[in-house]
């Protein structure tokens, strides 16, 4: 990874560990941010990896924030962003959530029920302030090609849209709330170009007949994202040419009309997946009914996606040895140390068939969606280490968990001990 040595960096973080490329996560902003329509302003998604160190890095490059928790809008914060380059969305904000989004004087606050619409509202006149809403829309529609549909159909995410036109006069009944936008998101993990452009043009459309429909200013449509990024094969990485080509015409046209409306896109898999890898030691090798298994110290407790979760078939991530050549491939089951069948992060993966204790197995494109998606503390093995590469310089940006941090929030029960 930008000249160092793999081996060598497990040797000095230890394993299990994520390594992130920061060359990577730059190249693949950049190549998406020098081609897409100026008027577009890319917010970075926490939820794909919340890192403090890889948000800072995308703000450094020019990205905003979109946060969906209080520790990724403070993680956001301490990175740099201002907080009116911040957004905070989710089904089920809290109040305490919504009163720091306030306070801090955020961008804007997603908005996903009218019940939560009124909260807005209510805490706005208690601190003496004025709330900006942006309305998430559950489309009537829907667009093919994405891994996860998000519109179309019942959901917790968003006010469906047709609830939206039906409502009477939502700014006036909201007296501290001013609505300046509205935002959809159709689904995750699309590889189509023709499907996002299909999902902007809609979006836009629809977010013009809302305001007008509700009387508000549109000043910001959020046309979500969802790009993906291949991990299987027969997959493909979108054509970032092809999109931009299918796009931008689409964002121009709107802005010829808007010019005053900012237009969000929203993305988290895409900018840091690629630039990932968990990397793992095989601690033994074993045949078993005359099939081979490399037992790694790191499992599907850091690492779910590897799992499969929402496939009806095993696909595996992408996996290599990184430590060295090895001889000619075969066939490995690639498991972790926990206790149960289910922690397999690769099945049938071809690998050097002479595979032995010691050497590094990678899965790539694992920047996205890794520990903070995954049961860390099962079995109580705790949270791997997560390292970030920038400048050529490796830098230790989250500690591995040791028994203490485990161990040390519990509390033993008096009536346990002899003492009330």
């Amino acid at each position: 990874m930008q000249g160092l040595p793999v081996s060598e960096l497990a040797q000095r973080f230890g394993t299990p560990l994520y390594l992130y490329d920061g060359d990577a996560v730059r190249d693949q902003y950049l190549g998406l941010r020098d081609r897409l329509h100026p008027v577009v302003e890319i917010f970075y998604s926490l939820k794909a990896n919340p890192n403090i160190s890889v948000c800072a890095l995308l703000h450094r490059l020019g990205a905003r924030a979109e946060v969906s928790s209080m520790a990724e809008l403070v993680t956001a914060l301490e990175a740099g962003v201002p907080a009116d380059q911040i957004m905070f969305l989710g089904p089920g904000k809290s109040e305490q959530e919504i009163t720091a989004c306030l306070k801090e004087d955020i961008r804007a606050i997603i908005c996903e029920s009218i019940d939560e619409l009124a909260a807005i509202d209510r805490l706005a006149a208690d601190l003496g302030t004025r709330a900006r809403v942006v309305l998430r829309v559950n489309p009537s529609f829907t667009v093919k090609g994405s891994g996860l549909t998000m519109g179309g159909k019942p959901r917790q995410f968003g006010i469906d849209e047709q609830a939206l036109f039906d409502a009477e006069d939502l700014p006036g009944r909201h007296a501290r709330t001013d609505l300046i936008g509205v935002q959809a998101y159709m689904g995750t993990r699309i590889l189509s170009e023709e499907a996002v452009a299909e999902n902007t043009r809609r979006i836009l459309d629809m977010a013009e007949r809302l305001a007008e429909r509700q009387g508000f200013p549109l000043d910001l449509v959020d046309v979500g994202g969802g790009l993906g990024v291949a991990y299987f094969a027969q997959e493909q990485d979108l054509d970032v040419d092809r999109l931009a080509d299918l796009v931008n015409p689409i964002f121009e046209e709107f802005h010829r009309r808007r010019p005053d409306t900012r237009v969000v896109m929203e993305l988290g898999r895409y900018l840091v997946a690629t630039g990932g890898v968990y990397v793992s030691a095989v601690r033994y090798v074993k045949e078993s009914m005359g099939e081979r298994f490399a037992i790694t110290d790191g499992g599907t407790n850091h690492h779910m996606a590897a799992v499969g979760i929402g496939s009806f078939a095993k696909r595996n991530f992408p996996m290599r040895l990184l430590n060295r050549a090895g001889g000619p491939a075969a066939k490995w089951n690639v498991t972790g140390p926990l206790c149960t069948p289910n922690d397999t992060l690769g099945k049938g993966v071809e690998l050097a068939d002479d595979l032995r204790p010691g050497d590094l197995i990678g899965v790539e494109r694992s920047g996205a969606y890794g520990p903070t998606a995954s049961p860390v503390l099962f079995l109580s093995h705790g949270y791997p280490a997560e390292v970030l590469v920038v400048d050529g310089d490796a830098q230790l940006v989250r500690r591995r968990d040791e028994t203490e941090h485990l161990t040390g929030p519990q509390l033993l029960h008096g009536a346990l001990t002899g003492q009330r």
